[in-house]
């Protein structure tokens, strides 16, 4: 448990058991607290409810606000406002109960409408990718969490971060929106780029892209990890102009043949990106940087 007090049981509702919600609810009630009600609504939630959180009932809102010590808030960013207000003019919030939302985006500022009213806000993001699977789970471990909260009750953002295996560190609340900028820069782009890689391969025959790309990526991964930019290989860090020369020139051809304008823009962007960085610390000279960008733009 680290130096962080295990809390009390609580009784913690879940508002809703999407992919995030669900997950939390299951490892919160693997800590030993109780799960009062989750809503879901769609299928797919209720699906997922009965799959992680068996024999949980499933709640209205504002019966869950009744009836929890801690509301979990795992709702879409753009969601979490009017929900707060809707939960903080409709519902029967009590002086001292605990709202926690799982928003990267948003600190405890979004939860001002229920703290007027005496509840206590906080904010807990893990700082991964989840499905919705009981696989999930394992994965919190040693997870880092992004924790934000008034001083006083930091300590149960602390806590219940620890509980549910993660690693808690605190973002201050004017930090959110560049904090979380940064893992969705890391997390959604390496998707994007891993997709558009293995539509060229898969173009071209090769019948599992997936796994071809795997080790390489996987490496390239663990090294930039380990070693920051200093692992960073390639035509570009090299100054080989003609070899981007070279891919930019066939990257517009694939584009208008295979409707693929995004890969190409991605990588032109990327390339630059590649390269100012570089040049900035030294390891591409004024001519080579100059030489990488014509190629770019030829």
């Amino acid at each position: 448990m680290s130096n962080y007090l295990k809390p009390a049981r609580l009784g913690i509702g879940i508002i809703s058991a999407g992919k995030v919600g669900a997950v939390l609810g299951a490892a919160l009630r693997s800590a030993g607290h109780a799960i009062v009600g989750v809503y879901a609504k769609s299928e797919a939630s209720q699906e997922r409810a009965q799959s992680l959180l068996d024999g949980v009932p499933l709640m209205e809102i504002t019966e869950i606000v009744e009836k929890s010590e801690v509301i979990l808030l795992a709702v879409p960013d753009d969601s979490l406002p009017p929900l707060v207000s809707w939960i903080a003019e409709q519902a029967q919030l009590q002086s001292g109960q605990i709202l926690i939302h799982t928003s990267g985006r948003y600190g405890v500022g979004v939860l001002e409408p229920a703290t007027n009213r005496g509840a206590i806000g906080l904010a807990i993001h893990p700082a991964m990718t989840f499905t919705g699977l009981s696989l999930d789970l394992a994965r919190l471990q040693n997870t880092s969490f992004g924790v934000t909260g008034p001083a006083p009750f930091l300590p149960i953002a602390q806590a219940l971060s620890v509980e549910m295996g993660g690693e808690p560190v605190i973002i201050a609340e004017g930090d959110r929106p560049l904090y979380h900028a940064a893992l969705a820069h890391a997390s959604n782009h390496l998707v994007t780029i891993t997709g558009q890689s293995m539509q060229i391969l898969a173009s071209l025959g090769i019948e599992d892209p997936a796994r071809y790309l795997e080790p390489l990526v996987r490496a390239s991964l663990d090294n930039a990890l380990a070693s920051g930019e200093s692992a960073l290989t390639g035509p570009v860090v090299r100054g080989d102009s003609r070899t981007v020369e070279s891919h930019t020139e066939v990257l517009t051809g694939f584009a208008m043949e295979e409707n693929a304008k995004d890969i190409l823009d991605s990588y032109r962007a990327l390339a630059r990106a590649t390269a100012q960085r570089a040049h900035a610390k030294g390891a591409l000279n004024d001519e080579q940087y100059s030489r990488i960008v014509e190629a770019l733009d030829s």
